[in-house]
């Protein structure tokens, strides 16, 4: 399963790169109108490489795995397999409302799928599991979902309010967690 998903996390990184398109021309105009469109790039890029690592850490931890657990890993990925489309969209127009937003939708759905495989893991493992004791505390898993709903809310108002949001949980998720680590 682990092999399964990082393959699936690298098509990911991979259609996300080729959807960056050459520039018509060799100075730097011609590099700047990209710039919406690769910034997009960078923080997917980022968000797709902290869910790959954490989904390494809890591996880790893991002894087994259930068909609930193949289902919530899938639920996972189905979310992060729609990051290329709203990174594109997101970068094409200009961070515009309604990408900025559905790109944050994407994030949240993406945020609460980890959150039910981290639960299904507990779930098969017993609460007195490693996995179980190392994630016995929530606080970034449930700030960013809440960060993530506020940043929807923002896109309307402010879009680069938004973009700081979606880049604040990236900050705080840029360390591995830690919590499985301290564990072995």
């Amino acid at each position: 399963m682990e092999a399964f998903s990082d393959g699936v996390i690298a098509i990911l990184i991979t259609i996300m790169v080729l959807e960056l398109r050459v520039p018509r021309g060799t100075d730097w105009s011609a590099l700047s109108e990209l710039t919406p469109t690769f910034l997009s790039y960078v923080l997917s890029f980022v968000f797709l490489g902290i869910y790959w690592n954490n989904h390494h850490h809890l591996w880790q931890a893991a002894k087994q795995v259930s068909g609930g657990v193949l289902w919530a890993n899938l639920h996972l990925l189905f979310w992060l397999s729609l990051v290329p489309f709203v990174t594109g969209w997101m970068g094409e127009n200009n961070f515009a409302q309604l990408p900025v937003a559905l790109y944050g939708v994407v994030l949240w759905m993406a945020g609460l799928a980890y959150y039910i495989l981290t639960r299904s893991l507990v779930t098969l493992h017993g609460t007195d599991s490693i996995i179980a004791t190392a994630l016995s505390r929530r606080i970034k898993e449930i700030s960013s979902l809440v960060l993530y709903a506020a940043a929807i809310g923002f896109a309307f108002l402010n879009t680069n309010i938004s973009l700081a949001i979606y880049a604040f949980v990236a900050l705080m998720w840029l360390v591995p967690d830690v919590r499985i680590e301290r564990m072995f």
